[in-house]
């Protein structure tokens, strides 16, 4: 359990951090007229290839080969993408909610959701069990 403690605090900290400049440019991009769904878009690719290196070198300390995990790390955020997508059109859309909220409440959801499928996914460390011999 401690080791997966420290995982986490690591992750939140690049979490923290990519999510604060991440937001901001989001809201930049937004008041430059660029459309919510736009300017999510370009900031979530951006934020995938910043975190993928960080948190594979530091929050999981993952050494297993980089090529797959890329794989399933853009598989995870490629789900998380069209949650962001599907609440952005539902909640603001829809219901008229500012995007702004909406946005600040996915990052929080997303953290989690985004933890879950890296620590037991996208970086664990035997994906294969070794062949009893």
């Amino acid at each position: 359990m401690k080791p997966m403690l420290g995982q986490f605090i690591r992750y939140g900290i690049i979490g923290v951090l990519s999510n604060a400049v991440g937001y901001l440019l989001y809201l930049g991009i937004t008041a430059a007229g660029v459309g919510p769904k736009l300017a999510m878009s370009l900031v979530y690719v951006l934020g995938i290839l910043q975190t993928f290196t960080f948190n594979k070198r530091w929050s999981f300390r993952f050494n297993g080969a980089t090529a797959p995990a890329l794989v399933r790390y853009a598989t995870i955020y490629a789900l998380g993408y069209l949650v962001n997508l599907l609440a952005l059109v539902l909640l603001v859309d829809r219901l008229g909610l500012p995007h702004q909220w909406v946005m600040a409440g996915l990052v929080l959801f997303m953290a989690l959701f985004f933890f879950v499928g890296q620590k037991f996914w996208a970086f664990r460390q035997n994906l294969v069990p070794e062949q009893g011999g």
